[in-house]
C-alpha cells in the first residue's frame, strides 16, 4: 500500500504564510534605520564647524545608511548644549569643556595661563589622562558618552586699539568665555565680560566691549577684524577643546555593530580633527592676511611679565579652590599635567 503523502490544504498554507511572515519579519530588520538629532554651536570657519558638519556624511557612510544624523546649531542654546544630552533633548551634541569650566575645573585646565600652550601639549596631556579623566566626567556629571575629541583654533585677542603692552589691558572691557582669563584680565586691569559669540558684533559696533578672545577662525569667518582691527596673540587660553557626546539611552538603540561603525567613523573625525589643526588655522590666517589683517605675537619680554604671579596667580587661585569644592586635589592634579609636559610650577 503506497502512502499518502499529501497534506492538508489547510496546512501547506500556514506554513506558506509563516515563511512568507518570516521574510517579511527579515526584510523589516535588515531595512531599520536610526534618526539622531546632533545639537552644535555657530562657528563658521573653525575645524569644529568643518567637522561637525560632516558627522552626518561620516556615519551614513559607516553604517550603509543605516543611521541618519541631522545636524543644527538652532536646537539649543550654546550655554545648554551639554545638558541638552544629559537631559535627552538631544541625542547628540558638540559640546565645549570650557563653557563648563566654572562647574567643573579640569574641564578648564588649558585655560591656566602658561600651563598648555599649543596643540602639541594639548594633544600630550589628552593622551596621558586627561581625556580619560574627562570621559569619566562627562559619563558622571553630564550622562554623557564621548565619540570623539577636538580643539579649536588658537585663540586670538581681537581689539579695536592695539593692546601690545600690559598696560594696555588696563580699563579695556574684553568678551571673554572661560573663568581663568576672566581672572588674568581682571589682575591685569581689565573688565572681563561673558557674551554669546552671536551678541559680540554689535557690542563692538555700540562700543559696549573694546575687544574679545575668541577662536582664529571663528573671529576671521565672523570678520571681527573689520570692527576690531587689531589681531594679537598673548598666548592666554589658546587652546580650547571640544568632544562629540551622545546620550547613552540614544546609543542604546543601535545595535553593537551598529555602534561599532559609528565609533570608527569618530575616531576617523578625531585624528583628523587634530592631525589638520595646523591647517585650519593657517588658512584662517591667511585668508584674514589677504585682506589686510596683520598678526601680532607677544614678546618673550612681555609674555615674561604677564607670567607674573601678581597677574596669573589670582586664576590659578581660583581654580584650586574650585577644584577643591568639587572634591580633588588641585595643585597634585596640576603637577600630574607639568610632569607629562616637563614643566615646573611658575606661580
Amino acid at each position: 500500500m503506497t502512502r499518502d503523502i499529501r497534506q492538508p490544504a489547510g496546512l501547506c498554507a500556514a506554513l506558506m504564510a509563516a515563511a512568507l511572515c518570516a521574510t517579511s519579519w527579515s526584510g523589516v530588520a535588515a531595512a531599520q534605520t536610526y534618526d539622531l538629532t546632533m545639537s552644535v554651536i555657530t562657528a563658521p570657519g573653525d575645524g569644529y564647524s568643518i567637522l561637525t558638519a560632516s558627522v552626518p556624511e561620516r556615519v551614513a557612510k559607516a553604517t550603509d545608511g543605516k543611521v541618519k544624523v541631522t545636524v543644527s546649531d538652532s536646537l539649543v542654546p550654546p550655554a545648554q548644549i551639554a545638558t541638552a544630552v544629559r537631559e535627552g533633548r538631544v541625542d547628540m551634541s558638540a559640546a565645549l569643556h570650557t563653557y563648563l569650566a566654572a562647574d567643573e575645573p579640569r574641564m578648564g585646565i588649558f585655560n591656566l595661563p602658561g600651563l598648555i600652550n599649543d596643540i602639541k601639549e594639548y594633544k600630550q596631556v589628552c593622551d596621558a589622562f586627561w581625556c580619560e579623566d574627562t570621559r569619566k566626567i562627562w559619563k558622571d556629571k553630564w550622562n554623557a558618552i564621548v565619540l570623539a575629541e577636538g580643539a579649536w583654533c588658537t585663540q586670538q585677542l581681537f581689539s579695536k586699539d592695539p593692546i601690545h603692552k600690559l598696560e594696555d589691558f588696563k580699563g579695556k572691557r574684553l568678551r571673554v568665555h572661560n573663568p581663568q582669563t576672566a581672572e588674568v584680565v581682571n589682575a591685569l586691569g581689565g573688565k572681563p565680560v561673558a557674551m554669546p559669540t552671536t551678541e559680540i558684533f554689535p557690542a563692538l559696533e555700540r562700543g559696549v566691549i573694546d575687544g574679545l578672545f575668541i577662536s582664529t577662525c571663528v573671529g576671521g569667518a565672523l570678520e571681527f577684524w573689520r570692527i576690531a582691527k587689531n589681531v594679537q596673540n598673548w598666548s592666554l587660553g589658546p587652546v580650547n577643546g571640544w568632544a562629540i557626546l551622545v546620550n547613552p539611552d540614544s546609543w542604546q538603540k543601535l545595535p553593537p555593530d551598529v555602534q561599532e561603525q559609528v565609533q570608527g567613523a569618530m575616531e576617523a573625525l578625531q585624528q583628523e580633527a587634530f592631525g589638520n589643526y595646523d591647517v585650519f588655522v593657517d588658512n584662517a590666517k591667511q585668508e584674514m592676511e589677504k585682506k589686510g589683517v596683520t598678526f601680532w605675537v607677544a614678546p618673550e619680554a612681555e609674555r615674561a611679565k604677564l607670567m607674573q604671579k601678581q597677574y596669573i596667580g589670582p586664576s590659578y587661585d581660583a581654580w584650586n579652590k574650585r577644584a577643591q569644592q568639587v572634591g580633588f586635589d588641585g595643585p597634585a592634579y596640576l603637577e600630574r599635567i607639568r610632569k607629562v609636559l616637563g614643566k615646573t610650577a611658575n606661580n
